[in-house]
């Protein structure tokens, strides 16, 4: 397994969003607490010793960025570094999150991350989820609540979707028909390989035409799929929009799961170093709530390429 890396950032992938509807404004106490900060960085500008993932304090400012319009509408960023305790209680959560449920159904995310996520969904103005690995299907019914949501109050044109992807989908076709016997209104269940572009395919042909979608990948966090499902499923993601690539804790040594090999981290970083992650920039700003799942797999595209 490749050693564990954060994938290397991009000057021209900075400071680029479509998201120009938010306001502009801050408001005093923010300022303050900026000038506060700056004035603690002035006392001790050092970066200090490197973090776990391979990242230093430099890399991750214990401040949100300001420099993107999208941030206005973000909550400041709380660091926690993984570490003594933090280790111990970010590990019991790890353990924790395979057992939650949302509507009597496995869901097995972090609320940190799902709050990340429902911020995102806002920001992109996302009609549409498109989900790659589907489980037992409790995230499915949570991305098509919050894009009811969104509907609800005017923030995306009604007919919202999800459509969810696995190579076996009996048990949630199970699972969902239990928690909601019309789940089919919103969500589409879909059989396939990621790696298989005909997969792409057919989910591109299931989304609502025109949708502002967002992708989320969940599948095995290997190296393979994860490079797969970026290449076959990122042109659905418009300017503005965000692909989501999960666990990237599989590539630090402190916080990985047991039994899983890593490769997420490394395929994340090649594919923003080649053409087809040209258009997308790397968001580590957006881990702000001290927990993730989902280290470096924030990715946003800035630019118009080979998207629909």
């Amino acid at each position: 397994m490749e050693a564990p890396e954060e994938p290397a950032s991009r000057p021209d992938r900075t400071d680029q969003s479509d998201l120009s509807d938010l306001s502009d404004q801050s408001d005093q106490s923010h300022q303050r607490g900026q000038r506060g900060q700056r004035d603690r960085n002035q006392r001790d500008p050092s970066p200090g010793r490197d973090r776990p993932d391979g990242t230093s304090r430099s890399d991750r400012p214990d401040r949100p960025d300001r420099s993107g319009p999208s941030d206005m509408g973000l909550p400041p960023r709380v660091a926690a570094e993984p570490d003594g305790t933090v280790r111990a209680y970010w590990r019991a959560r790890e353990r924790q999150h395979l057992r939650d449920v949302y509507a009597g159904v496995r869901i097995k995310k972090f609320p940190e991350d799902l709050r990340m996520m429902e911020h995102l969904m806002w920001l992109s103005r996302s009609q549409a989820v498109v989900e790659l690995g589907t489980h037992f299907g409790g995230s499915a019914l949570w991305f098509r609540d919050r894009l009811r949501a969104l509907a609800a109050y005017g923030r995306v044109p009604p007919g919202v979707r999800v459509v969810t992807v696995d190579l076996r989908q009996d048990k949630a076709r199970a699972a969902l028909s239990a928690a909601d016997p019309s789940y089919e209104d919103g969500i589409t269940l879909v059989e396939g390989d990621v790696a298989d572009p005909d997969t792409a395919l057919r989910v591109r042909a299931a989304l609502p035409a025109g949708a502002r979608t967002m992708v989320v990948e969940d599948t095995l966090h290997t190296y393979g799929t994860t490079a797969a499902a970026l290449r076959n499923f990122a042109p659905l993601v418009p300017v503005g929009g965000f692909f989501v690539v999960e666990d990237g804790i599989v590539d630090v040594p402190e916080l990985r799961p047991p039994g899983m090999p890593g490769g997420v981290l490394p395929a994340v970083r090649d594919w923003l170093a080649g053409p087809d992650g040209a258009d997308f920039r790397q968001r580590r700003d957006l881990e702000r709530y001290g927990l993730t799942c989902h280290i470096g797999g924030w990715l946003e595209r800035v630019r118009q390429g080979t998207a629909a």
